[in-house]
């Protein structure tokens, strides 16, 4: 039967009823192990206990009342955001691309502010991916997601990543901002040296631009600090927020200076539905698990944990494995094979890993998991990477099909 649905997604035919912590329950009747965590949105697994009393407790009382009247919830919310980052004011929206889209207009608003309306354009980074809506694909570049839209959105210059002679000659008189991510996620699990984020930061303050950070796949504890640009040695102006910060529940997050937002005042920009009282409840439990005490520190241990038994997969699987990436539970793999292939294989020994760019796959995992969930996981990547080759080794034979 034909589906309602638009058919822009390449779905696996496999669906879910229920989760717990680390774990899908499939209408199969299969139990899956989730390395993919929703594309690093459920932090916390499913059905955390604290986000599902968080959640009913409000829905009970109030879901929605607009912008147009004080969300208490929101401001504690952006309270602890500013208190534990970088930041001074916080705008919510419902996504990362509308997060996004809310740092792209504070920053050429911020210029406009201060008398040079001409700085408007933004450069981004080779490989980027910084969501699906027109100016987003644009920010992006990448010709997949903008064949077939009409005219590139105005505005963007890309430069390759690591590349600073090309980036030192993109700035020019229009230039208002960097935007760029800590790793690149959708791109490939591709990190980026510190050095690189300190120049970043010296270019933006010798010729007055904003330095823009996308964090809605790196932030809220997914490498083992609350977000990303702690490791960099160097903080943004503007940054972006969204999948994790929610759980599960949709919800994006600008976060910026009180100098890089002097532009965004009353009547500016806005939203319909971002910052209401039943995301606000659920983003308050989401930091009150990740903020306590000890949390992102075994989160930075059960990443080394990870990523050394990942480095002994590679060691036992060079057919299938060619590089492991990463930080924190932000990992992935690299592979001989084609990545969908490798998924698909992984899929059949139970555990959910994503796509990305550069023929990786990538393990997101909840960053509630235990010790025993990675071991786990291993063992399940290391019986699909022995059929992998089973099937490697048979296609050599002589007079194997082809």
């Amino acid at each position: 039967m034909t589906s309602p649905l638009l058919p822009t997604y390449a779905r696996a035919e496999l669906s879910f009823e229920k989760g717990e912590g680390p774990w899908l329950y499939g209408r199969d009747g299969q139990r899956y192990l989730d390395f993919g965590a929703g594309i690093a949105v459920n932090a916390l697994g499913h059905a955390h206990p604290h986000l599902v009393e968080a959640l009913t407790r409000q829905a009970s009382k109030l879901w929605h009342t607009s912008n147009l009247f004080q969300i208490p919830e929101g401001e504690r919310l952006a309270g602890r955001l500013v208190e534990n980052t970088f930041a001074d004011v916080v705008f919510f929206s419902n996504s990362g691309a509308e997060a996004n889209e809310a740092a792209v207009k504070m920053a050429r608003k911020y210029h406009h502010a201060g008398g040079h309306p001409e700085r408007y354009r933004i450069i981004t980074f080779g490989g980027a991916f910084h969501g699906r809506t027109l100016a987003t694909i644009a920010a992006g570049g990448q010709a997949k997601y903008l064949e077939g839209f009409g005219p590139k959105v105005e505005g963007f210059d890309q430069v390759p990543l690591n590349d600073l002679e090309a980036l030192r000659a993109a700035i020019g008189p229009e230039t208002a901002a960097l935007m760029i991510e800590p790793i690149q996620g959708e791109g490939g699990i591709r990190l980026v040296d510190n050095a690189y984020f300190k120049e970043l930061r010296a270019l933006c303050d010798r010729h007055g631009l904003l330095l823009i950070f996308d964090e809605i796949q790196t932030g809220v504890g997914r490498t083992g600090k609350l977000f990303a640009y702690e490791w960099t040695g160097v903080a943004p102006d503007i940054m972006s927020v969204a999948k994790g910060i929610g759980g599960g529940f949709p919800m994006g997050a600008c976060l910026a200076t009180a100098e890089a937002a002097r532009g965004m005042t009353v009547g500016t920009h806005g939203t319909t539905f971002g910052g209401n009282p039943l995301a606000m409840a659920v983003g308050n439990a989401v930091l009150d698990v990740i903020l306590a005490p000890g949390f992102l520190k075994d989160v930075e241990r059960k990443g080394l944990l990870l990523k050394q038994r990942m480095a002994e997969l590679k060691d036992r699987h060079p057919a299938i494995i060619a590089e492991v990436r990463g930080l924190g539970l932000m990992m992935g793999l690299r592979t001989v094979v084609p990545n969908t292939d490798f998924i698909a294989a992984a899929r059949d020994q139970k555990i959910i890993l994503i796509g990305a760019g550069d023929n990786v796959a990538r393990l997101l995992p909840p960053l509630i998991i235990s010790d025993a969930d990675i071991s786990e996981a291993f063992d399940r990547l290391d019986a699909a990477c022995a059929a992998m080759e089973a099937v490697l080794k048979t296609q050599a034979r002589p007079g194997a099909a082809q």
